[in-house]
C-alpha cells in the first residue's frame, strides 16, 4: 500500500511536469523555451513509464494462475533441533534401529562392505502423544546429513498436479543433499488407501511418493521416515518392503519407561526431596509419553500458583487429576439430592473394585471436574498384557456398580452412567467379536460381519453385560452398610484418598464376595 502511494505522488507530479510542457506550447514562455528538445522527450517517456507501471500495479491478481505457478516447497529444513536421544526416554530399542541408520548416514561404507542395505523407509506408528515426531526431531540433531520435515496435509491441495510437484521438488532436493533425511509427518493424509471414490489429486500425490520411494539410485543415501496414528488407512503399495521395509510401534510406556519418562521432564525443575518418581510412575498406568510431560509441567505451575519453591507430592497428585479428570469446578451448582446420587454412585464404583480388587483404588471424589460430578482414580498395581475371561467380567462389574447402586439405593437410574456403559460396551464387544469369549464360538467377527448379523450378536453381548450387573447387584446388595459409610464420609469430606477407604472396610467384617 505504501509503495502505490510514492507511485502515485510521483505520477501525479510527472503528469503536472507535462502539462506544463503542453501548455508552453500553446502559450510559449521565455524561460520554458530554453528547455531543449530532448529535456521534453525525457520529460514524457518518464511520466508513461510511471502512468504504464502505476496501472500494472494496481490490476487485481489472478488468483488460480499465482498458486499454480508459485515454488512453494512443502518441506522444511530443521537443522537448529536441539533434540538428541538423551531427551527421548523408554524407547530404548527403537533408538537403537534409529542409531544404526544414523551410522549408516554417517559412515556407509562398513555397511557397504558387508553387503548390507539401510532401509529405504521407516514407519512409526501407534497412538497421539507416544513420541513419534519427537523420535524424528531426535534424529535432525543426532545425524549430520540433512534434514528435511514435511507434513502430509502440505502435499493436499485442490488444483491437480501441485501436490505431486511438492513431492518431486521434495525428494529432489533431498537427493542433490545427500546423505539425507526426510521425514512426513502425518503421513496418512496422503497415503491413504486408494478405492473407486478417492481424489484424483490425492491419488497423483500418493502415486509420486510411491515411484520416488522406489526409484531412488543405489548410490543415493536418502532415508524416508514417516509417522501415523492410523496405520489401517495406509495404501498397501506404501507399506510394502522396498519402500517402508521397517514398520515400528511406537505404543504407551509401560512402568519403567514412565518412570526414565518423568526423569527427563522432571530434571530441571525443583523436586522436593520426598518425591518418588517411581510411584508417580506407578500411579500413570496407561499414559502416553506426551500426558507425562503435561503432569510435570501442571505440577510445576500448580506450585508457582501456591507459591511454593519445590514441588512435593500433592503438586503431582493435583496435575494428575488435571490431567485424567479434568479442570476443577470452584463454585458448582449441585442440588444436594444431585450430590447424594453422585456419592452413591462412586461409592458403588470403589465398593466393588475393592471387593473384587479390581485395580487400586487411588481416590473417590464427587468434586466436580470437567463435564463429571464424580470419579474414581484407580490404577493397577503392576503393568498386564494379558487379561483372562474372568478378570474382563470383574472389569464390566465395575464399571456398572455406579448403576447398580442407584438402582439399588434410589429405585431408579439417572444419566450418571453414560460414560461408564460405554466403557463396558466397549470391553463386551471386544470379547464377543474380538477375543472369542462368547457362545458365539471362537471366532473373529469384522465390522462387515458385524452389521450383517447385529442382532446375534447384541443379544451375547447384553447377556453377558446382564450377567456383570446382576452381579454387582449381590455384592452391594450384601455391603449395603459399607456403601452408606464410604457414601457419607464423601458427602461429608467430599473426597477420599486409599488410606481412608482401608480403614472404613477395617471397620465392617470382611466383606462377602456373594460372586464367588
Amino acid at each position: 500500500m505504501k509503495k502505490k502511494k510514492i507511485m502515485l505522488l510521483i505520477l501525479v507530479i510527472s503528469l503536472v511536469a507535462v502539462t506544463i510542457l503542453i501548455f508552453n506550447k500553446l502559450y510559449p514562455s521565455p524561460i520554458w523555451n530554453r528547455k531543449n528538445i530532448k529535456m521534453r522527450m525525457v520529460m514524457w517517456i518518464i511520466s508513461l513509464s510511471f502512468l504504464t507501471y502505476y496501472l500494472k500495479v494496481n490490476q487485481k491478481p489472478q488468483l488460480v494462475p499465482s498458486i499454480l505457478s508459485s515454488d512453494r516447497i512443502a518441506d522444511k529444513e530443521r537443522h537448529s533441533s536441539n533434540v538428541t536421544f538423551d531427551d527421548v526416554a523408554g524407547l530404548e530399542e527403537i533408538k537403537e534401529e534409529l542409531q544404526e541408520t544414523i551410522d549408516f548416514l554417517n559412515d556407509s561404507g562398513k555397511y557397504k562392505r558387508m553387503g548390507a542395505k539401510i532401509p529405504k523407509g521407516i514407519l512409526f506408528y501407534g497412538p497421539p502423544g507416544t513420541g513419534k515426531t519427537l523420535l524424528a526431531k531426535a534424529v535432525a540433531g543426532e545425524t549430520n546429513s540433512t534434514f528435511l520435515y514435511a507434513s502430509g496435509s502440505e502435499f493436499v491441495e485442490k488444483y491437480v498436479g501441485v501436490g505431486a510437484k511438492r513431492v518431486r521438488t521434495l525428494f529432489e532436493r533431498a537427493k542433490k543433499e545427500a546423505p539425507s533425511i526426510i521425514f512426513i509427518d502425518e503421513i496418512d493424509a496422503i497415503g491413504t488407501r486408494r478405492n473407486l471414490d478417492s481424489n484424483n489429486e490425492k491419488d497423483q500425490t500418493l502415486n509420486q511418493l510411491l515411484v520416488e520411494m522406489d526409484g531412488f539410485n543405489t548410490d543415493e543415501t536418502v532415508i524416508v521416515i514417516g509417522a501415523t496414528n492410523r496405520l489401517d488407512l495406509l495404501d498397501e503399495a506404501l507399506l510394502r518392503p522396498g519402500r517402508f521395509d521397517r514398520h515400528i510401534y511406537v505404543g504407551n510406556p509401560n512402568r519403567k519407561a514412565r518412570e526414565q519418562i518423568l526423569r527427563v521432564h522432571t530434571k530441571n525443575k525443583p523436586l522436593d526431596d520426598t518425591i518418588d518418581i517411581s510411584e508417580i510412575a506407578k500411579k500413570t498406568h496407561g499414559l502416553t509419553g506426551a500426558e507425562l510431560a503435561n503432569i510435570a509441567n501442571e505440577a510445576a505451575i500448580i506450585a508457582v500458583r501456591n507459591k511454593k519453591d519445590y514441588i512435593n507430592i500433592e503438586h503431582f497428585n493435583a496435575a494428575i487429576e488435571r490431567v485424567l479428570a479434568g479442570l476443577e469446578v470452584k463454585n458448582p451448582t449441585v442440588l444436594l439430592k444431585e450430590k447424594k446420587t453422585v456419592s452413591i454412585h462412586e461409592a458403588g464404583h470403589a465398593l466393588v473394585s475393592k471387593i473384587l480388587k479390581v485395580d487400586m483404588v487411588q481416590k473417590i471424589s464427587i468434586v466436580p471436574r470437567g463435564q463429571s460430578l464424580g470419579y474414581v482414580l484407580k490404577f493397577p498395581e503392576e503393568d498386564r498384557y494379558l487379561l483372562t475371561k474372568q478378570e474382563l467380567m470383574d472389569k464390566i462389574s465395575t464399571l456398572l456398580a455406579g448403576r447398580a447402586a442407584e438402582e439399588l439405593v434410589f429405585g431408579e437410574i439417572t444419566t450418571g452412567a453414560k460414560d461408564d456403559l460405554s466403557k463396558a460396551t466397549k470391553i463386551v464387544k471386544e470379547m464377543v467379536c474380538s477375543y472369542g469369549m462368547s457362545s458365539l464360538g471362537l471366532m473373529a467377527i469384522d465390522e462387515h460381519y458385524t452389521k450383517l448379523d447385529f442382532e446375534a450378536i447384541r443379544i451375547e453381548m447384553q447377556k453377558i453385560l446382564d450377567e456383570a450387573y446382576n452381579r454387582s447387584i449381590s455384592i452391594i446388595r450384601e455391603n449395603l452398610d459399607i456403601l452408606h459409610h464410604i457414601s457419607n464420609l464423601l458427602m461429608e469430606k467430599e473426597s477420599i484418598d486409599s488410606e481412608e477407604l482401608d480403614e472404613i472396610f477395617k471397620l465392617y467384617q470382611k466383606p462377602i464376595d456373594c460372586a464367588t
